[in-house]
């Protein structure tokens, strides 16, 4: 079954919304998690004792989704499984855009009567070529305008992005669309697809392919129900935009968990890492680093090989930096001889090195020298022997003066974020909390709006840089 770009545009942007079954019981889960919304929002309850609070929280209440007075785009279904075919009647008769249910209990569950209403609920929907999305599932996210699938998610200007998200788990799909924007990564649109009877992951990821909002493409994946298309689906989108796949279930009891999750079905481990790859798609091992990637991604940058230019504070770290580096599958290379000569002529070796790594703490005071720590980068920038960049900045032992002197900070970012403005090479901002995670959690948000690609850990930068070649490689090998 296949569904137009419009009806998919109607579903990601609408202007009337309902909720169907919202309780008290679950804090009015859905109600609460739409009451940005830009739109029109309306409930559907017909317990008597429910009705005076959704009242009161200044929404309107209809006994049944036929009595609303206009065209209504999106609906959330949250009614017991028994009652999901008849609501989804009532959608059709409305001839809503899309219905998410969020009623779970069906194959997943291995029952008999599960499997029944699973498939009364999909022939309903084939019947009548309506959108559902699940059910099982969260349903969907567009931050820009408040429609977003659980309460208290970042909304607005400040949420919203070039990122798009597909998941096979309503929980990693909340966690998505919370966690990202703080990260530098802002959602454009976001599913949570659960048990996909009727539109699946390929169908989700054919529409973010031509939607112009969107650059880059996060998924987490448990199976596909048509693995064929899928592939040809994954193919296509990846010449175009990046897509970056967590895939879950990939070891043998991860693998028996997820039938009882989403009654998807999995995939072995080699079988799957091989078709990603030939279809061009990125891996990730888990949410975090995910994120991490798409960050990565959604820079710009491109690098088709794998060696790295550090920079750090004081030598353990930089020690640290290049094990980390290294582990990664990236190189650590000496420098050309002209870098040399140029690092020659400034660098303060005392206390340092500038071998690469560059333990350069002494010769960029911490990065308050802003003038060498502009003509590190442009030797990093101009050597022919460095494809990515990553400096670390101590920050567990550089917060204090941070905040004693805010305008040196201030500098060190125009500095960082006037380099990322016009390099070609991928910068990794290291920013290691140390003992210090509150404070330079509260300060990581200034590199963030920068725009800078900023990492907690070593590790988790070189992973990034590491999987932005490997995108760059994919685009680049014959199809």
């Amino acid at each position: 079954m296949r569904f137009s770009r419009e009806q998919f545009d109607r579903a990601f942007n609408p202007r009337v919304v309902a909720v169907v079954g919202d309780k008290l019981m679950t804090g009015f889960i859905w109600l609460n998690a739409l009451k940005h919304f830009s739109g029109k929002l309306y409930s559907a309850q017909i317990d008597p004792n429910e009705i005076p609070a959704i009242e009161a929280m200044g929404v309107t209440n209809v006994r049944s989704l036929l009595d609303i007075p206009e065209p209504v785009d999106y609906v959330v279904v949250a009614v017991p499984r028994q009652v999901a075919p008849r609501v989804l009647e009532d959608c059709a008769k409305k001839h809503v855009g899309a219905v998410t249910l969020f009623t779970a209990g069906f194959s997943e569950t291995g029952e008999a009567e599960g499997r029944k209403l699973e498939q009364q609920i999909a022939d309903i929907a084939r019947r009548e070529q309506l959108l559902l999305v699940g059910p099982n599932c969260m349903g969907l996210a567009n931050p820009a305008i408040g429609l977003c699938n659980f309460p208290g998610q970042p909304f607005g200007p400040a949420a919203a992005g070039r990122a798009g998200f597909i998941g096979q788990s309503g929980t990693h799909t909340i966690n998505f669309v919370n966690r990202a924007p703080s990260r530098g990564v802002g959602i454009a649109k976001a599913v949570s697809i659960g048990n996909a009877v009727i539109a699946d992951a390929s169908d989700y990821l054919d529409y973010f392919r031509g939607d112009p909002a969107i650059d880059v493409i996060g998924m987490y994946v448990e199976g596909v129900r048509d693995g064929r298309r899928f592939f040809n689906v994954l193919r296509e989108t990846t010449r175009t935009k990046p897509v970056v796949i967590w895939k879950g279930g990939l070891s043998e009891a991860g693998h028996r968990a997820i039938f009882s999750h989403t009654a998807a079905l999995g995939t072995p481990a080699a079988i799957w890492q091989g078709v990603a790859r030939q279809a061009g798609a990125v891996g990730a091992a888990g949410l975090e680093e995910l994120i991490d990637v798409v960050a990565a991604l959604e820079s710009g940058k491109l690098a088709t090989n794998l060696r790295a230019g550090l920079i750090a504070m004081t030598g353990g770290p930089s020690v640290a930096l290049t094990d980390a580096f290294a582990q990664a599958g990236l190189d650590v290379p000496q420098l050309s001889e002209v870098s040399y000569q140029r690092l020659g002529e400034f660098f303060n070796v005392v206390g340092g090195s500038f071998r690469n790594p560059l333990d350069a703490g002494g010769t960029i005071a911490m990065g308050f020298r802003t003038d060498n720590l502009a003509k590190l980068l442009d030797i990093l920038d101009a050597d022919p022997v460095i494809d990515v960049i990553a400096i670390d900045l101590g920050a567990g032992l550089a917060v204090d003066r941070w905040h004693e002197h805010p305008n040196g900070l201030t500098a060190m970012l125009d500095i960082l974020s006037e380099f990322v403005g016009r390099t070609r090479k991928p910068l990794a901002v290291v920013l290691e909390p140390a003992h210090r995670e509150a404070e330079v959690a509260q300060l990581r948000e200034q590199f963030v709006q920068r725009r800078l690609l900023t990492l907690p850990s070593a590790e988790r930068a070189a992973i990034a840089l590491r999987k932005l070649v490997e995108r760059t490689r994919l685009l680049q090998s014959p199809s």
